[in-house]
């Protein structure tokens, strides 16, 4: 029998699962995938039991519950200034991954380019290439990766249908400033441009920066879908709940897709954030102090060892280099070293570029308790 090419002939099996199965073959210390190794809270998961007893159990809206809708409804005019509207610009999906794949397959047509900044999660382009797209690689700029707006401005096309951002930055941890969002503002002003802003870390930014969301700037929001995560927010990952928001006429397009994708979400996981996001709205508040003392203690140790950093601005990632360690390694060959020989996972940072950077990083993940963090970083810092 002869089977059909493949749509995606040079994808294989995402990185973080073949780092994470590798942590769990050699028993190492797992600082690759981002998950905590801690529970959400307490009251949080009690709601969930909560609910399925009560008989949440049967399929939700396809939208998402409404009492949900409503909590983000709340919750965005807090932090961000916007009533939205819960009924015609907000939706629950089955986690960030699955919002990213619902807005670029509602926009994106063969021959649209779509601009990518690399690093960029890995979910981005493949998603771009099922839906006949041309992905446009523009590279950030190391050491604190921020974005050449000029070069941007020299890669936009008639072709160019969608940009990809990301802030704070998976992997890199940099913030968008309010200089980017002004010069974003300016390059997109008059334009059919139509924008995606991954904001799954919201809520993890450091060193007193602000988050500086597309829902504030009108400019931007009206061509925006922007995509969050509870499971990052509240220490959930495997739960899956994100959503999307994004001005009618597009969100109409995006249910299109969302129904046929995962149609919805588990009701009483739903149902459950709702009732924590009005019991606790200071959590989201405190997620950056938390986060940031985890980021502290793992770079204060780190100080001590022969990797180089700069301190992350977000996110619950930090890139170190290497390169006084094992200069002569690419990074994919130096997280196998650092997997099979001194029991630590990392990921590298290659796998999130079209082209292998100029730079020897990888990336160790700190959401982790500070037992786990603490037993790393010795490791670490005696190689």
């Amino acid at each position: 029998m002869n089977y059909p090419p493949s749509k995606l002939p040079n994808i294989g099996t995402t990185i973080f699962s073949v780092m994470s199965k590798m942590a769990a073959d050699h028993q190492a210390i797992n600082l690759s995938q981002g998950f905590p190794d801690y529970n959400g809270p307490k009251d949080l998961l009690d709601r969930v039991g909560y609910h399925t007893e009560q008989g949440a159990n049967q399929y939700p809206p396809m939208t998402g519950v409404p009492v949900l809708r409503e909590a983000i409804v709340d919750k965005v005019s807090r932090h961000y200034g916007r009533t939205v509207s819960a009924e015609d610009e907000i939706t629950i999906t089955s986690g960030g991954t699955e919002a990213l794949f619902d807005a670029i397959t509602c926009v994106v047509s063969p021959g649209d380019e779509v601009i990518i900044f690399d690093p960029a999660f890995d979910s981005y382009v493949p998603a771009v290439q099922l839906n006949g797209g041309v992905p446009v690689h523009i590279q950030l700029q190391a050491p604190h990766f921020g974005i050449d707006w000029d070069v941007v401005k020299a890669a936009i096309t008639p072709k160019t249908r969608l940009m990809i951002l990301n802030s704070p930055h998976n992997p890199t941890g940099s913030v968008f400033s309010q200089a980017d969002i002004d010069a974003l503002c300016d390059l997109v002003k008059g334009t059919d441009i139509l924008l995606i802003s991954d904001d799954v870390y919201e809520h993890i930014v450091f060193d007193g920066q602000q988050h500086l969301s597309f829902v504030k700037y009108d400019e931007l929001f009206q061509r925006s879908f922007v995509i969050s995560s509870f499971g990052k927010t509240y220490h959930a990952t495997g739960w899956k709940v994100a959503y999307c928001i994004a001005p009618p006429a597009l969100t109409a397009e995006f249910r299109k897709v969302h129904q046929f994708v995962t149609f919805t979400t588990p009701p009483a996981l739903q149902l459950a954030i709702a009732d924590y996001m009005r019991q606790a709205p200071e959590h989201c508040d405190e997620l950056a102090g938390f986060y940031q003392a985890k980021r502290d203690l793992f770079n204060n140790v780190m100080q001590d060892s022969r990797f180089s950093f700069i301190p992350s601005g977000g996110t619950y990632f930090q890139l170190m280099d290497y390169r006084a360690i094992q200069p002569d390694m690419s990074d994919t060959e130096f997280c196998e070293w650092l997997v099979n020989e001194k029991g630590v996972a990392a990921i590298p940072v290659s796998v999130f570029c079209k082209q292998p950077p100029d730079a020897t990083l990888v990336r160790f993940c700190f959401a982790k308790n500070d037992e786990t963090l603490l037993a790393a970083t010795e490791i670490l810092k005696g190689l």
